[in-house]
């Protein structure tokens, strides 16, 4: 699994990524998790605003960081 996590690097995108580590880690779930800080990788995503995640090249969801129940759902999927 390939997670990305889409942002410039603000708090909410920092946020998104720990959240992600957190939940990977308590589900025992090996993914490979990227942080994407350049623009145009960003927007080929057709994000235009952060943070974002990308799991095997489907956003997931932008604009917000998610909740631990929404993580656990990609993951487990």
């Amino acid at each position: 699994m390939k997670i990305e996590i889409l942002g410039t690097g603000c708090s909410k995108c920092k946020k998104t990524k720990e959240m992600i580590e957190k939940v990977l880690k308590q589900r025992n779930v090996e993914a490979e998790v990227i942080k994407v800080e350049d623009l145009e990788q960003i927007l080929n995503y057709g994000v235009m605003v952060t943070p974002a995640v990308v799991i095997d090249g489907e956003v997931k969801v932008a604009g917000k960081v998610p909740d631990e129940k929404d993580i656990q759902k990609w993951i487990t999927r």
